[in-house]
């Protein structure tokens, strides 16, 4: 059946590629990610995740931050309600983090966290968890776990036919590098279901894990360390 199984094939920018290659890449992803609202649910769900006086100062990690556009649109978004949000990025290309220069930018791997237990107040990741086989997303979970002082927000594509169609179509009406189209259309084919990304959460220690679809589109990973007050 289509979509039945996740796609083992790696995705074409899951290696190192030539600057120019990967500067037109995340330009054009750019594009496709403020289509689709990529920042919604981190600004859905934070604010609801914690009382209203501690969402007010937050120290965020966020891994495959890639250009670091996710984490940017973050800390302006909380600025214009008076809070202050401050947010790491981790990627494992050091040309993607060179494109949003004087941030606090780390090169390494989500695979192993080079932070110390409880360093975040919570840990996000923006389509990032399906570049990973089994055992490797079970151990990024359980990194980012470690590393989370109150928990963390993960948001994903969902893998299904609509989102699928939904992106093919997209790429055959708009202008966007093959790479590009290439790219999207597997990242859906090794995306996650709900009870397989909540089983991975499970395995790796998250407390409580609650794993939901977002629009059809998206599934979203949340969790709360047993000393914060879970939502609903």
């Amino acid at each position: 059946m289509f979509l039945s199984r996740r796609a083992a094939q790696a995705e074409y920018f899951d290696t190192e590629r030539p600057a120019a290659e990967t500067i037109e890449f995340y330009r054009e992803l750019g594009r496709v990610n403020r289509l689709f609202l990529f920042a919604h649910p981190f600004q859905w769900f934070i604010p609801r995740m914690l009382d209203s006086q501690s969402v007010r100062v937050l120290s965020l990690l966020d891994l495959g931050a890639g250009d670091g556009s996710l984490g940017e649109t973050l800390v302006c978004w909380a600025a214009r309600r008076g809070w202050t949000w401050t947010v790491t990025n981790l990627d494992n290309r050091p040309v993607a983090l060179a494109l949003n220069p004087g941030k606090p930018n780390v090169v390494g791997s989500a695979l192993a966290l080079p932070f110390r237990d409880a360093s975040f107040d919570l840990v996000i990741a923006s389509q990032m968890t399906h570049h990973f086989n089994d055992r490797e997303a079970e151990l990024h979970l359980k990194e980012a776990w470690r590393v989370a002082r109150r928990g963390l927000l993960f948001s994903d594509l969902h893998r299904n036919a609509f989102l699928y169609g939904l992106l093919w179509l997209l790429f055959q009406v708009r202008s966007h590098p093959q790479t590009l189209r290439r790219a999207g259309l597997l990242s859906v084919r090794r995306a996650w279901r709900l009870g397989e990304l909540k089983t991975l959460a499970e395995i790796a220690g998250i407390n409580q894990p609650k794993v939901h679809f977002y629009f059809g589109a998206r599934v979203l990973l949340r969790a709360l360390k047993p000393a914060a007050s879970p939502i609903a």
